[in-house]
């Protein structure tokens, strides 16, 4: 290993699969959380469940025996100056959803320290990075669209969320199970030596070997360096066909009914949302095929968190939709479909927000 990075990761949930991985490589990671979720990891340590083609049973990381550690912090006790890399890994409304979030939201870009985020929803510094992107339109995609004014476009970088993970019920706060083994697919930085450190954690992440049963294995979950910005953007086709069409009036549906029940309308919705992609400026070559995105939805049998999140009546999810339909607005394209799916999304949230303001009074 070349160099021991040292990496925050703001969200402790998601963020703790990354963090795993990094400290498998000999990485050091803290992770910030709630009180109460930071305790438990500190004292118990992280536990991720991967899945490994050819075992019946998944492969349990705990963090205690890895060769880089994996603290927890408050996010009033992150020191900014410490790190190398900040992960940005919870939802977007989570950044301006309490005041001590947002404090070290903004010390983070007052700190100028390269950001990369793992989350559906791109920051707003990110839209900025893509050419001919007008990324004042979109604002009201982002629950406080102020609060990614003070960073530095050249230094946030996406990295596409492709693997799916949740917490297990029957387990605690600081237990992940991995569900979709997948790959984070991250864009570069503008700057070279910001990149050449994501090279290099890619790199000792493609080295870990895992012991088990006498020989050593690969275990799944990588990070993939492209110097294409819009590589990330394959999210999108995925997003809008399966994790937002769970989204339905009548009730919410799994991913995999989301995607099959009507295979011909999900084919056009995951085409005309790459095109938006193309039409941005990706390569097609940076896109997923229809396929091969369709066979991995066949074993995504639960809703997806903005479905189950709305269905318990929050206020504010990743509002990735509206921001397609809006960037395809910018390149004059629309979908009557995808319309009908933005339509679905605000429906639920104009309801949560009206018991809400019902229960308040």
């Amino acid at each position: 290993m070349a160099k021991k990075y040292n990496t925050l990761i703001m969200g402790a949930s998601y963020g703790s699969l990354l963090a795993t991985k990094l400290a498998m490589a000999g990485h050091d990671v803290a992770l910030v959380c709630t009180t109460n979720t930071a305790g438990l990891i500190n004292s118990e340590g992280t536990i991720v469940r991967f899945p490994v083609r050819g075992l019946d049973e998944a492969i349990v990381i705990t963090s205690g025996e890895l060769p880089g550690s994996i603290k927890a912090l408050e996010p009033d006790h992150v020191d900014v100056g410490e790190y190398d890399l900040v992960v940005l890994a919870m939802q977007e409304p989570q950044y301006s959803s309490s005041t001590d979030v947002r404090e070290l939201t903004a010390r983070v870009a007052a700190a100028k320290v390269p950001c990369m985020a793992i989350m559906n929803m791109p920051p707003l510094a990110y839209m900025k990075r893509l050419p001919g992107v007008d990324a004042a339109s979109v604002e009201s995609c982002y629950k406080e669209a102020g609060i990614w004014a003070d960073f530095e476009p050249g230094l946030v970088t996406l990295a596409s969320p492709d693997p799916q993970a949740f917490r297990p019920v029957d387990a605690g706060k600081n237990t992940l199970q991995v569900s979709l083994p997948t790959n984070f697919k991250v864009a570069r930085f503008e700057s070279d030596a910001h990149t050449d450190m994501l090279r290099t954690l890619e790199a000792d992440i493609m080295a870990i070997r895992h012991s088990h049963d006498g020989g050593e294995i690969e275990l799944p979950v990588k990070l993939k360096v492209h110097d294409s910005l819009y590589v990330p953007l394959a999210k999108w086709s995925m997003l809008m066909t399966g994790n937002f069409r769970c989204i339905q009036r009548s009730g919410m549906v799994a991913i995999c009914d989301a995607v099959h029940q009507d295979p011909a309308q999900s084919l056009s919705i995951y085409e005309w949302t790459a095109s938006v992609c193309v039409a941005l400026g990706a390569d097609p070559a940076d896109l997923v095929p229809f396929d091969k995105y369709a066979k991995a939805a066949k074993g995504l049998s639960q809703p997806s968190s903005a479905a189950k999140a709305l269905a318990r009546g929050v206020t504010a999810i990743e509002r990735v939709d509206k921001l397609i339909q809006l960037i395809a607005s910018q390149k004059g394209m629309s979908s009557p479909v995808v319309d009908e799916i933005v339509n679905d999304v605000q429906w639920y949230l104009d309801n949560n927000k009206a018991a809400a303001l019902s229960k308040a009074g």
